[in-house]
Formats: C-alpha cells, sequence, structure tokens
C-alpha cells in the first residue's frame, strides 16, 4: 500500500509499507531506502535490558519440527522406499508418526518405542491397503524382537483407533515366497535348484489350501506351515534332481530362517498325503512312502476332493465311520466306495488303521499333549456331564435383573 511523503535518498513518492516478518517497515519501492522500522510484537520483556529474542518467541510460532519428530518422519520414508511402497503409503504412515508423537501415550516412552512408531504405522498403513507384508519382514529390517514390536503395534493401535484387517492365508504365502532365493540363478544355488516363481507359488497355495481342509492351520503359526508347504511344492516339481534335498539344506539355500515347527508340519502334511495316496488306484501296486509320495504330490492335489473324501470322513459321515460294521444299518452304503470291503472287514468290530477311513480331527485330538494332573477326578465330578436339567430355583438365584425375570416368565408362560 503507498503512503504519503516522499524518499529523503532519491525524491521518489513511491513509499510501500512491507511486513517484514512481524515488524513493519516504511521502504522506498525506487531505490529500497527504509524509512521506518517498527518493533518487534512480542511478550517478552527482554527487549527492554537489550537482549537478543528469537523470532519464534517474538511472534508465538513453532515453525521448524523437533528434532525427534523430524528424525522418525526420515526414517519412515526410508523404510518406505527400501519395501518400495507407493507415495499414497508413505504420505499415510508419515501421518499416523505425527499422529502418535502427539499422543499422550507415547511421549514418555523409551527411544527404542519410538523409533519402532514409524515401523508400526508402516505395518498398518500396508494392512489397511491390503499390501502384503508381514510382522517379521518390518522386524528384520528395525533389527528387533518381535514380541517389542507386537507390544507397539498394539498400543498404537489401541490409542489410535485404527481398524487394521487380517492378513489371507494367500497373500501370506506370495509374500514369504518372494523372500526366495530359488526364483533365479546365483553362484551359491545349483541350476537344477532354480525354479519358477509363478508354478512354485501356485503349487505351495494349493498345499497350504489342502493343510487348512485338514485342520493343519487352525491355532498354528503360518510360517512353518507355508515354509514346510514351499519346500513340498519345490521337491515336487523336479522330484528326480531334489528328493535328496534334506529340509534344512533347501532353506539355506532360499535364504530364510527353518521355524522348530516346520519339521512337525512337514510331517503332519507327509501323512495327509500318504492317507489320500493310498485311495489312488494306479499307486496300490507301488510301496508308496514319505520319500516317494512327493513325485505325485500333483495327482494328489487334482483329485484332492475325491481322495479327501475317501481317504477321511468329512462332515456327518463321521458318525457312520466311527461306527462299528456290524452296527451299521442294513441299508447304509460302505464309506469310501467299498474301502472296507476290499481290504476286509476287521474282527471285534473295529476298522483297520490303513485301510478304511478315519475321521478327519484336529492333531491335537488325534495326538493329544500327556499333562500332569495335580488331582483325580472325583466320582461326582466325572458323573456331570453338563446336560443335566436347571430348576427353576436356581434360575432364579442367577437371574437378579427384574427385567430379566420378567422376560424369562414370559418365555415360560408361551412355552
Amino acid at each position: 500500500m503507498a503512503a504519503r511523503g516522499s524518499c529523503p535518498g532519491c525524491g521518489s513518492t513511491a513509499l510501500v509499507e512491507d511486513a517484514h516478518y512481524a515488524q513493519q517497515q516504511l521502504v522506498c519501492a525506487a531505490c529500497g531506502c527504509v524509512l521506518a522500522e517498527g518493533l518487534l510484537t512480542t511478550t517478552y520483556a527482554e527487549e527492554e535490558h537489550l537482549r537478543e529474542v528469537a523470532y519464534s518467541q517474538s511472534t508465538g510460532q513453532k515453525e521448524q519440527l523437533s528434532r525427534c519428530l523430524q528424525r522418525g518422519i526420515r526414517r519412515v520414508q526410508d523404510l518406505c522406499k527400501v519395501l518400495q511402497l507407493p507415495m499414497v503409503f508413505e504420505e499415510t504412515a508419515v501421518s499416523y508418526f505425527q499422529r502418535a508423537l502427539q499422543h499422550p501415550s507415547f511421549h514418555l516412552v523409551s527411544l527404542e518405542k519410538k523409533e519402532l512408531l514409524g515401523g508400526c504405522c508402516i505395518f498398518v498403513t500396508c494392512r489397511q491397503h491390503n499390501w502384503p507384508l508381514t510382522m517379521g519382514t518390518i522386524c528384520s529390517l528395525l533389527y528387533v524382537k518381535q514380541e517389542l514390536f507386537a507390544s507397539v503395534y498394539l498400543s498404537l493401535q489401541k490409542e489410535l483407533g485404527l481398524s487394521v484387517p487380517a492378513l489371507s492365508l494367500g497373500d501370506l504365502v506370495k509374500t514369504h515366497l518372494n523372500s526366495f532365493r530359488l526364483f533365479q540363478h546365483a553362484a551359491n544355488v545349483p541350476a537344477p535348484f532354480v525354479e519358477d516363481k509363478e508354478k512354485m507359488v501356485a503349487r505351495t497355495m494349493q498345499i497350504v489350501e489342502l493343510a487348512s481342509e485338514t485342520w493343519l492351520v487352525t491355532g498354528r503359526h503360518p510360517i512353518p506351515i507355508v515354509t514346510a508347504a514351499a519346500f513340498l511344492s519345490w521337491q515336487s516339481l523336479q522330484p528326480a534332481a531334489r528328493l535328496t534335498c534334506t529340509f534344512a539344506r533347501f532353506c539355506k539355500l532360499a535364504g530364510v530362517d527353518l521355524p522348530p515347527p516346520a519339521h512337525l508340519r512337514l510331517k503332519e502334511l507327509l501323512e495327509i498325503l500318504l492317507r489320500m495316496a493310498s485311495q489312488l488306484a494306479w499307486l496300490r501296486v507301488f510301496n508308496i512312502d514319505k520319500k516317494t509320495v512327493v513325485k505325485h504330490i500333483g495327482d494328489l492335489l487334482q483329485h484332492r476332493i475325491f481322495l479327501l473324501k475317501n481317504a477321511f470322513c468329512l462332515g456327518d459321515e463321521e458318525e457312520q465311520c466311527a461306527m462299528a460294521p456290524g452296527e451299521g444299518s442294513p441299508g447304509s452304503p460302505p464309506a469310501a466306495g467299498g474301502a472296507a470291503q476290499e481290504e476286509g472287514r476287521p474282527s471285534e468290530g473295529k476298522r483297520q488303521h490303513e485301510g478304511g477311513p478315519r475321521p478327519l480331527l484336529p492333531p491335537c485330538l488325534i495326538n493329544p499333549r500327556k499333562r500332569l494332573r495335580t488331582a483325580a477326578p472325583s466320582a461326582s465330578d466325572s458323573a456331570i456331564t453338563g446336560d443335566e436339567p436347571i430348576s427353576d430355583s436356581e434360575i432364579e438365584q442367577y437371574l437378579r435383573d427384574p427385567e430379566e425375570i420378567r422376560a424369562f416368565r414370559k418365555a415360560k408362560a408361551w412355552l
């Protein structure tokens, strides 16, 4: 805005008011001479004693981010670049990190947990965008234990109220196999051991689906199951050159860790495959064991539904399989297409272990763990089944609320 008067230096009348930060100045537009200067707007009294006042203090503004926030944002951005995430993911993770540092719950946490917040924000962002990323991948990049990372992740999810969808088993298979080093030629990987990535992922998915249908996934950590399924699929694609390779060597060549329960998951998968192979007519003439059954995994997966139905009791057929042959109804057809007749009916009303189908149960029920009991159950405790009728007086002891009592009387009258 122009002002009246003239410049004492050049005599120009083009005088303007320039707001330099918070200080008003009268400046000549022709020569740049400063005619008048204002005072800093501040609430501090240091100016009276000729003390310097910082600009952020004089204006009451905090334009620069804190050093901790700047370092955390750079850490989040670097992790996103390492993981090759889209720019939208990086912006979302940075916004979550800023919200977390401003939350009172994370003000007094240790420096190690504050550094983990960035990784947790990236993990949440990838899960929300259905980007397959495991907690183990983040922990390996941050050099931190999964227990500590999980505690910070749960706190972040609770305090910020974030909705995080669970990762499907199929996405986990693709993500875990992406880290394998068997899909391209290398100096430490023999040529017969190199496999096509798409073929191996497709067959591993089929084996993992088979494990899910046979109760091998429920209640278990998924990584050992995926690792064992990947080993079987890798062997079955070229069994002639790979049957001699051990599970430990396979994990070493692939560059992945061998979880301790993976050997147990591999044993359970081989038992399922052997039961299915016993139902194939053209395999009954061979002596199939845990080594040679890998050669026929392709055929077993192709006829998976039929073989599972013949090898195991599914759904309503469990009661018929558990029933002795002599106790069944005369008109009921034999299970598994007459498999019991081919193998011969066992004596004393019991089926042979390999002949007839057995109920498809979780491994914890087939091979229960032996647990020590502190005291033997009494006769009264063992007699209680939970199906005993409850008298009206006992029910009224639990119904303390008058509304519940009225609802119970109304339902009783209606019945």
